[in-house]
């Protein structure tokens, strides 16, 4: 039995880009990396867990793009999820970098309010809060269809 989710990993196409939004722009803190990585990359500590971020030159993937086959999505479908303390002050964080919006800020229906937003590289990142508020009158989320 898996015991939780240690890191995500994602294809960059630049490095310096990618570490400027997730470092600057979100405020996660980077953390060496283990001196046998090879090629170039930079993890950031996310509370418990960990984005690890990996230079496309040096992967098979492509930074950005799903990978083909029946479940290649793309859309607020296929994302990463950050919790924060203060939506409001990540949000300012994000205005102060240049960082728009793609989606929200909306009740999540369980007590969260959300956002979305695009790291450089076009993966969809959402934040959110607990706010404990009632959400019973929440807008019903519906299928994503194509």
């Amino acid at each position: 039995m898996p015991r939780g989710l240690q890191h995500c990993g994602l294809i960059v196409a630049d490095l310096e880009r990618s570490r400027r939004f997730y470092g600057d722009a979100l405020g996660l803190e980077e953390v060496q990396r283990p001196s046998n990585f090879a090629f170039e990359g930079a993890w950031f500590q996310a509370g418990e867990g960990q984005l690890h971020l990996l230079v496309e030159s040096e992967t098979t993937g492509t930074a950005g793009g799903p990978e083909p086959g029946p479940s290649a999505r793309v859309g607020l479908a296929n994302h990463i999820a950050l919790e924060v303390d203060d939506l409001a002050g990540a949000l300012a964080r994000l205005e102060r970098h240049g960082v728009g919006l793609i989606g929200g800020p909306m009740p999540r229906g369980d007590g969260y309010v959300q956002v979305f937003t695009r790291d450089p590289d076009g993966y969809v990142v959402e934040l959110f809060e607990h706010t404990g508020e009632d959400q019973s009158a929440a807008p019903l989320r519906v299928p994503i269809r194509e």
